[in-house]
């Protein structure tokens, strides 16, 4: 892992749906009208219903699973630790699609068999010029 520092990874484009959307709302009790509600969304700068910056920074397990980076050998599991740093910079419409990319930033043992790996994940959105977030994020990778 520590060779592949500074490298990127990009994954498959994903479709933000609206279904994904409503069911993130139903899972979190985040039923604000800008996500669920397409008449009054309409009405609204978006112009239509937008995911919810927590839906669009959750998709990064199933992103980060798309871009066919290798496995580490002996994971016996993965931990999301926090983040340092997170801006959500452009709403993502409902129907756009997104994808991620991943920079490894740092790979260091923190202890025996723990180690911390920071990532840089950035969500692009297909035709937009600035992307949905930047997020500077830590697992913690036991083996």
């Amino acid at each position: 892992m520590a060779d592949s520092i500074g490298t990127e990874r990009v994954s498959d484009w994903v479709e933000v749906t609206q279904a994904m959307i409503d069911q993130f709302a139903q899972a979190t009790g985040d039923h604000q009208f800008i996500h669920v509600n397409p008449e009054m969304a309409a009405k609204t700068p978006f112009g239509g219903t937008i995911a919810h910056g927590f839906l669009s920074l959750s998709l990064m397990p199933m992103l980060a699973a798309k871009t066919g980076a290798p496995a580490i050998e002996g994971v016996k599991m993965g931990v999301n630790y926090g983040g340092n740093k997170v801006r959500f910079l452009t709403p993502v419409r409902s129907g756009k699609r997104v994808r991620g990319r991943f920079e490894l930033l740092k790979f260091t043992e923190r202890k025996p068999g723990v180690w911390e790996q920071v990532q840089q994940y950035t969500l692009e959105i297909e035709g937009e010029e600035k992307p949905a977030l930047i997020a500077e994020w830590i697992a913690l990778v036991y083996v």
